[in-house]
């Protein structure tokens, strides 16, 4: 456990400095990226690799999370900060009733559920004149020259190195709250669900409440993540932040890096996103698709050769040289 913090907390470093070192605003685009996709993948994880309960409806938490920052500030004025906390409570609020009838289904029929309740969703916010509907929202820009101060109030910057920061934050507070939900009595309870409801029940577990925490925490930070996302490209609209798209990158760099462990959405997210922005950057309007053809032929090599992902293959070679990891399958993780 002590090792396993200290990796975190050389990951969190490097990210922190590296942004240091250059002004290249592709450079810090990807670390904003990166970031905000591996907090994703960190949420995604809790109820599919802990939990065991896949689910293809995160965008629509991503979503509700965006327009609640983006439509109060764009109606009202109110600060962006506001919006965030607002936005995981509805996001949370909301994946509490969706998935009292959702967890009655199990595997594929649960996964199929959440996309739908993804699409209802979708649909309501196309529809809704309150939100702009199908034009979307182009968020408010304030005074370039205003205070640093006030910008910060407003989550409006001249630059992307603050944005660098705050994301990674939200990423730090999500890592180390996952690793704490690992391994504590939570955890150890939704890795036993996720294995064997009848055992788990045979064990005095409740998994409907244990699976509805995992989703509402999981649900509340993804919210989070869709709000600075929202505040960073200042625009959104229903068919951008509900996308299928958007699930489907979560679910992907998270079984690339390895399920079920909290390096997993790292490692699928510093392959995935400097990947997709090194191809439109270089290839442009020419290379479009490239990304995803190249992360797809990656996936299936994983997947066909070692379903544990890259963070398998770690514990593989770690295993060869005389290191055998303790901290689950496919984990490198040592417990003191």
């Amino acid at each position: 456990m002590v090792k396993n913090k200290k990796v975190l907390l050389i990951i969190i470093l490097v990210l922190a400095v590296a942004p240091l070192f250059t002004k290249a605003k592709a450079v810090h685009n990807a670390i904003i990226l990166l970031l905000i996709f591996a907090t994703l993948g960190e949420a995604w994880n809790l109820i599919t690799g802990f939990a065991g309960q896949t689910s293809f409806g995160h965008a629509a938490f991503f979503g509700i999370g965006a327009y609640t920052s983006a439509v109060i500030f764009y109606r009202y004025g109110i600060t962006p900060w506001l919006g965030m906390i607002l936005g995981g409570f509805i996001a949370s609020a909301v994946a509490a009733v969706m998935s009292y009838p959702c967890f009655r289904l199990k595997g594929h029929y649960f996964a199929i559920a959440t996309l739908a309740v993804a699409e209802i969703i979708k649909q309501v916010f196309v529809s809704w004149n309150y939100v702009e509907g199908a034009t979307g929202i182009s968020i408010p820009i304030i005074p370039r020259s205003s205070y640093f101060l006030t910008r910060l109030f407003y989550l409006q910057f001249n630059d992307k190195l603050p944005w660098v920061y705050i994301c990674l934050v939200l990423f730090t507070a999500a890592i180390f709250l996952c690793s704490f939900l690992e391994n504590s009595k939570m955890g150890y309870y939704l890795k036993a669900i996720r294995e064997s409801h009848e055992v788990a029940e045979a064990i005095g577990i409740n998994p409907a409440n244990y699976k509805l925490y995992a989703m509402i925490i999981s649900a509340f930070i993804s919210a989070l993540c869709g709000s600075i996302y929202a505040q960073y490209i200042l625009y959104i609209d229903p068919f951008m932040m509900f996308s299928l798209d958007i699930s489907m990158k979560i679910v992907l760099l998270t079984v690339l890096g390895g399920i079920g462990n909290i390096y997993g959405p790292i490692i699928g997210a510093a392959i995935f996103i400097p990947l997709s922005e090194f191809t439109r950057i270089k290839l442009g309007g020419s290379g479009t698709g490239i990304d995803l053809m190249i992360y797809g032929l990656l996936i299936v090599l994983i997947t066909c050769f070692h379903p544990k992902g890259v963070i398998g293959i770690v514990g593989r070679i770690a295993e060869k040289f005389g290191r055998k990891p303790t901290g689950g399958e496919g984990s490198i993780e040592t417990v003191s």
